[in-house]
């Protein structure tokens, strides 16, 4: 047998692809043939043929019928092994060969034979026919590549509702024999109508592949609801759906027929958690070579989509044939069955995610909820939003500047980001003082009123607080959240020990979750700075900022006896909780804290007191962040927080509630979150009796 590399053979002082006036001998000239395929060299290849070769194959047609079969079945990684040589007496030499390459489908191998005349009386030619590609091909065979699409798979909710899948759409394309003659008219009104540009369309219709009966694909729209439309009542919605169909339909040459897509059923109200798709650009082809992906192919764009992008998109199935002249099989050279995508189930409860969204989607808003015992995401809603839907059917350049430009954010997913927490920070600050021992709580700090300073050090810089109460403990603080209080137990506790303290609550490091979130900090420079500082800092002011999530399962601590739950967004028919941060409290700690958080909801004084609920157990904490350009800004804006928990693992259908509200300034502050959680409360408890 002999063996080479096609990419690197030397015979002599030879070596392929160099000049030489030394004449090749067949082998050689048969790897620099071969050697020439990967690199699309095929006008070299003619150049290789003996003369009948030549006089049955022209250029045009040689290098079109090579192109067209190699490149069409993506073959690389040629290799060929010569395992036989014979010379006969009329000046011609068979080589026998196995060939191996790698394809869209797979590897493709055969054993073939290859023939070489003397032309002149020391040169060798190739022997050519179509037989050389594929031993079983003629020049009246086609080579197909056959392509089986994979599903991609759904994301479903925790009770296997489907939060996105497989729906179908209208899609509205055009018959370009059934058009007039003279289009401009039809084309700019089709444009008007769908709202998109007459150079989009000319584009689709200028297509290589069109013919007259082609039906081109221009727009999908979605599908009108035709069983509503027969109804008494029709929304306005369905009539100016069917109003547009009709308008479309009395365009020459217009057709409207359904089509498959992707649809997301909850659209704005789970839009950036389950993102969308789209379909895949030059970029993503280049940067996913390898990955299964052609020209037609969705991907994931954001969130759910885009996190389990690999899992969701399946792998395509192919298969290589070799088709006779009247179209049948005649050789399955390879076969590749397709892998559907798998479903992915989430933790997600769509119907508590559709409730924050419907009670908040005026806002500028993020909701996380979770399950406080076994570390379960419940739900993720960042408000206002927008429908991803519109990705999917085709959003116009006119729909996607008013999502830029709206003030109101509606692309920016807030539940992401890092937010200044206010006092629902005070339990951890209090917590971390009941730790190392700086604060009493039985200590009583005195009434000082509504404002207070360390002393004249501080200027003209005052700590503000909304009630007065006796005696200022603890526990009391908590309850009326008392700014002073915490301003001074900061001060107690120190900068050193509330940085450690806060280290080891995970600031300033990722959080442990699917979806990356911004890490939370306590300070711009790593380190807090000042005694004004390290006071705004007690009462979750100063620079604390802090990802919503994060601080949900801070909140488990206290549900935990000590330890903190990891959140997880991946459904388990099981859930067995991991614990992210192991007693950073004792017991003892979590469980006074927790008492007076119970206090915040359940006493008549308490701030989150009208989210009471009379059948299950509450604690929680409220709060209000103000957001200033400095000191002396009089025209800051407030965040509303308000967050809230099941105290009793038992008492079925346990929840965490972490809301916040930018904007919340003369409409109540955190009682404006604490009256849309409540609501939302109230209908998940009634729904899960």
């Amino acid at each position: 047998m002999i063996l080479y590399n096609s990419t690197d053979l030397k015979i002599g002082n030879i070596r392929i692809g160099q000049k030489t006036e030394k004449q090749l001998l067949p082998d050689a000239l048969f790897m620099q043939y071969i050697s020439c395929i990967e690199r699309k060299e095929y006008e070299k290849m003619y150049s290789m043929l003996n003369e009948q070769s030549k006089m049955n194959n022209s250029l045009e047609s040689f290098v079109s019928r090579n192109q067209k079969i190699y490149e069409g079945i993506e073959a690389k990684n040629i290799k060929i092994k010569i395992t036989d040589r014979n010379k006969d007496q009329n000046n011609e030499t068979m080589i026998s060969y196995h060939m191996s390459l790698d394809s869209i489908a797979g590897k493709i191998e055969f054993e073939n034979q290859a023939v070489f005349t003397k032309e002149k009386e020391s040169d060798y030619a190739l022997s050519w026919d179509d037989s050389l590609i594929f031993p079983a091909l003629t020049s009246n065979d086609k080579v197909r590549v056959s392509l089986h699409p994979a599903k991609r798979g759904n994301i479903l909710d925790r009770n296997k509702k489907v939060l996105a899948g497989p729906g179908t759409a209208s899609l509205v394309g055009l018959v370009p024999g059934k058009m007039n003659q003279d289009t401009g008219k039809d084309i700019s009104k089709l444009a008007s109508l769908l709202n998109i540009t007459k150079e989009s369309i000319n584009k689709s219709l200028s297509a290589k592949w069109v013919k007259k009966d082609s039906l081109v694909p221009i727009n999908t729209m979605e599908k009108l609801d035709e069983a509503e439309l027969l109804t008494n009542n029709p929304s306005k919605e369905t009539l100016e759906k069917k109003e547009l169909q009709d308008e479309l339909l009395e365009i020459p040459g217009v057709m409207i027929t359904d089509t498959e897509v992707r649809v997301y059923p909850l659209s704005n109200a789970a839009a950036h958690l389950t993102g969308y798709v789209q379909k895949v650009t030059a970029e993503d082809l280049e940067k996913h070579k390898e990955e299964g992906y052609n020209s037609n192919s969705l991907i994931g764009r954001s969130g759910v989509e885009s996190l389990y992008e690999k899992e969701l998109k399946g792998q395509n199935g192919y298969e290589i044939d070799i088709l006779g002249s009247g179209g049948e099989v005649k050789e399955i050279l390879v076969s590749q069955p397709k892998k559907d995508g798998l479903d992915i189930t989430l933790t997600i409860d769509g119907n508590l995610q559709k409730n924050l969204y419907e009670r908040f989607k005026e806002d500028k808003s993020c909701s996380v909820a979770i399950n406080p015992f076994t570390g379960e995401v419940l739900a993720l809603v960042s408000t206002p939003a927008f429908d991803n839907n519109d990705f999917i059917l085709g959003m116009s350049t006119k729909q996607w500047n008013q999502l830029n430009k709206n003030k109101k954010k509606p692309l920016y997913n807030r539940f992401r980001q890092t937010w200044c927490p206010g006092s629902t920070f005070k339990p951890l600050i209090g917590a971390i003082g009941l730790s190392t021992g700086a604060i009493d709580p039985g200590e009583d700090y005195g009434n000082v009123g509504d404002s207070w300073q360390k002393d004249k050090s501080w200027g003209g810089y005052y700590v503000t607080t909304l009630h007065t109460y006796a005696p200022v403990i603890f526990e009391n603080a908590l309850i009326h959240s008392d700014n002073i209080y915490f301003a001074k137990a900061a001060l107690k506790i120190g900068a050193d020990n509330l940085e450690k303290g806060l280290d080891r609550l995970g600031f300033n490091q990722k959080l442990p979750f699917e979806i990356s979130m911004s890490q939370s900090s306590y300070s711009n420079s790593q380190k807090i700075e000042t005694e004004i500082q390290l006071a705004d800092s007690g009462y979750g002011q100063g620079q604390i900022l802090i990802n919503p999530l994060h601080l949900a399962a801070l909140y488990t601590v206290f549900a935990n006896e000590g330890n903190v739950i990891k959140p997880y967004l991946r459904y388990k028919e099981n859930p067995e909780p991991e614990i992210w941060l192991k007693q950073v409290f004792s017991t003892e700690v979590a469980n006074r804290v927790k008492n007076a958080m119970d206090k915040v909801i359940n006493s008549t004084n308490g701030t989150g007191y009208a989210a009471h609920q009379n059948d299950v157990k509450l604690a929680g904490k409220t709060g209000t962040a103000e957001i200033k350009t400095s000191k002396e800004d009089t025209n800051g804006t407030e965040l509303g927080w308000f967050g809230i928990f099941t105290e009793d693992a038992g008492a079925g259908n346990p929840i965490l509630l972490m809301s916040m509200v930018e904007d919340v300034k003369n409409r109540g502050g955190s009682s404006f979150v604490v009256k849309k959680d409540t609501a939302v409360l109230e209908e998940y408890f009634s729904d899960k009796e």
